[in-house]
């Protein structure tokens, strides 16, 4: 029997003790032994801080994230290898690929999120906050990797994509990471590691892996780190009250198993695309992974003069759902993860019958194609039915991890909101309808009760990810029961493994700190036009002053003429009593076409093309008789990849554009973004 091993302290190291047995789901063989005794914690924590840390921090996002992208591309030609290894968990081909390929699919996601990032080791958050009168005194918002380390504590039904969805934001961040997937299927987790460690695609000490044990981890952890949980509530709390977690302040991010609930709209009847998309659905969510989904639909809530119809319908097909070995052809459910959850659900499943009916399958009977029931780990779907939910309330207070959902009915969706919250916060809440006045009620009726809202119609039935599937780019958490964390969610996903930190001081300075113009700084100027320079010349604060244009009511009415915009404050003097107007005013786009007019250098040069424009604002207008001009500063800059060989090495540069008057007033701010060819073609 192969003894799983943790990696620790760059290398791989076995457990001493008896450990725990790991068994085949499918076949209740003996198939590892993971041991966690004699593995000092406190020195793996310590090493991921010393030697992983410094090196990630040192990395800009931009090459944090393509080192994301390559490990994603490395385990992707790997993926083939993980199949028949999740196969031992009990899951089939579809399970699997929610777990291997959903997780590889969620690092090629957070490597795309370095775009949103500058090339630089930190982030700068939102705008200068002006602090003084004269200008000289500005605050800003700088946001820095920690510098301890991510401690991932792991459910059991999703050993890889678990992993994966969370070490992809903290080493984005700049954070080391030490995983600690569940015992129960940590072989799948230490497959995958071992390739991560031999690609060589990570710095030392990036990611540890304990495999099995754990006892005492949190007892080493510091400010700096951050710990996320994944599983039991109960679990969570314990470990989220941990003497060592509170005296540190440590952030902790909990996402608990809930009841999470769906609803069918009373507009969903027999018949229509909404009530078969809507059985669907709980069938979908009742059977895939075996209901070990901690966002699995458990509740179904159902208008009381459907209940008789829903329930024939999802008796109907879960009739039709063929459980056994996931290898063989047409088996569409495998086994839950091991005996002692099987055990587990039933013992929840008995607590729930005390006030509700099973109205199909049997916890202690199954049939199982081409397997021997007796050894592996199955069970078969259980449909249960509660008819006076608000008095039975076990149904909103005990959940069976398995292929477990209980039918609820309403009168009304008032009364389904209510029977919602009963659940008191889950990570998911889902309804069918084609009413979208029942989907606006529905949703600012949950929202405030719920992780994540989805409305299911024919409308996006097609390419729905579905009720049960979170997404990289949205957060994954929810309040209350779900454990009030928040996971993923694209960008604000990494934020939580950096520091923000408020920093003031002089318009020159916080430009020197950030690498971001502020206004008010100090400038620099060249006589050569910045349009000439390549992207590795150009400065933070470089700044070209254009010459100037006395405006014309030629040139507005030319404008209008040309743009087609004749909108009355430009072209009819006659009309403006009571406006803010003295006269005719410029057209807003005429002054910012004509800034670009004095900016740009027209010969062919090293800018490419206009990018595009980020912020655009008209502070004061100009009448004919104004004279304008352009200061044109070089405000950030942000490194672009190659596309592959062929491509022409480049970046964007933000440009801070400010059209003035006479007075020296601005009466125009822009950011304008060009790409500009690298002097460096290799």
């Amino acid at each position: 029997m192969q003894q799983l091993e943790h990696f620790i302290e760059g290398k791989w190291q076995k457990g001493a003790g008896q450990g725990k047995i790991l068994y085949h789901a499918i076949t209740g063989d003996p198939i590892y032994r993971a041991a966690g005794d004699g593995i000092d914690l406190g020195n793996a924590l310590e090493y991921g801080r010393r030697v992983g840390g410094p090196v990630l921090r040192g990395m800009t996002f931009h090459e944090r994230g393509r080192m994301l992208k390559k490990l994603a591309s490395y385990l992707y030609t790997m993926k083939e290898n993980y199949y028949p290894i999740s196969y031992q968990t009990g899951a089939t081909r579809a399970d699997s690929w929610f777990d291997i390929e959903g997780g590889i699919g969620n690092l090629f996601s957070n490597a795309s999120l370095r775009r949103q990032f500058p090339d630089q080791p930190f982030y700068t958050e939102g705008d200068a906050v002006p602090s003084s009168k004269g200008g000289t005194f500005i605050g800003h918002h700088i946001m820095v990797p920690r510098e301890g380390i991510a401690i991932h504590t792991n459910a059991y039904n999703f050993p890889i994509w678990g992993m994966l969805e969370k070490i992809a934001v903290n080493l984005l961040a700049g954070v080391p990471a030490i995983v600690k997937p569940a015992t129960v299927t940590a072989y799948l987790t230490e497959a995958m590691v071992r390739d991560i460690v031999n690609s060589g695609i990570l710095p030392d000490g990036a990611l540890q892996l304990i495999a099995g044990g754990g006892r005492g981890l949190l007892d080493h952890v510091m400010y700096q780190d951050v710990v996320t949980f994944t599983g039991s509530a109960t679990t969570g709390l314990q470990l989220k009250s941990h003497p060592r977690v509170l005296s540190e302040a440590v952030p902790f991010n909990l996402e608990a198993d809930s009841l999470n609930c769906t609803i069918l709209g009373d507009d969903a009847y027999p018949g229509t695309p909404e009530f078969d998309l809507f059985i669907k659905e709980v069938r979908k969510e009742m059977t895939i992974k075996c209901g070990q989904r901690c966002t699995a639909i458990r509740r179904i809530l159902v208008p009381e003069k459907l209940t008789g119809d829903v329930q024939a319908a999802l008796v109907s097909v879960l009739q039709e759902t063929t459980i056994g070995d996931p290898q063989r052809e047409g088996v569409r459910m495998g086994a839950l993860v091991s005996r002692d959850q099987v055990a587990e659900v039933r013992e929840r499943i008995t607590q729930l019958t005390q006030s509700a009916k099973i109205v199909y399958g049997d916890p202690h009977q199954v049939e199982a194609h081409a397997a021997d029931p007796g050894k592996g780990a199955f069970m078969s779907p259980i449909l249960l039915r509660v008819h006076d939910p608000f008095h039975q309330v076990a149904v909103h207070e005990v959940e069976a991890f398995g292929p477990v959902s209980s039918l609820i009915p309403y009168r009304d969706l008032d009364e389904a909101l209510m029977l919602a919250r009963m659940g008191k916060g889950s990570l998911v809440a889902s309804m069918t309808t084609y009413d979208d006045a029942l989907a606006r009620k529905f949703v600012l009726g949950a929202a405030a009760h719920h992780g994540r809202l989805l409305i299911l119609n024919r409308d996006c039935a097609k390419e729905s990810t579905g009720h049960g599937s979170p997404l990289p780019t949205l957060i994954h958490g929810g309040p209350g029961r779900a454990g009030g964390g928040e996971e993923m969610g694209g960008k604000r996903g990494v934020l939580h493994y950096l520091q923000r930190t408020a920093i003031q001081g002089s318009p020159t300075t916080i430009t020197h700190v950030t690498g971001i113009y502020q206004r008010g700084s100090k400038v620099t100027h060249d006589e050569v036009h910045p349009f000439r320079r390549y992207f590795e010349d150009l400065e933070i604060g470089g700044q070209w002053i254009t010459a100037k244009h006395t405006v014309t009511e030629a040139d507005i009415v030319n404008f209008a003429n040309v743009s087609g915009d004749h909108f009355y404050a430009h072209v009819d003097e006659t009309s403006l009593e009571g406006t803010l107007f003295e006269r005719r005013v410029a057209h807003g786009y005429f002054l910012l076409a004509k800034a670009a007019g004095l900016f740009v250098e027209p010969r062919k040069g090293p800018v490419l093309l206009n990018y595009g424009i980020d912020e655009c604002r008209f502070t004061k207008p100009v009448y004919p008789g104004n004279t304008i001009g352009v200061k044109l500063t070089v405000k950030e800059k942000i490194n672009q990849d190659k596309r592959d060989e062929t491509d022409i090495a480049k970046g964007i540069v933000k440009w801070d554009v400010e059209v003035y008057d006479e007075s020296n007033e601005p009466v125009a701010l822009a950011v304008v973004l060009t790409m500009v060819k690298k002097r460096n073609q290799d």
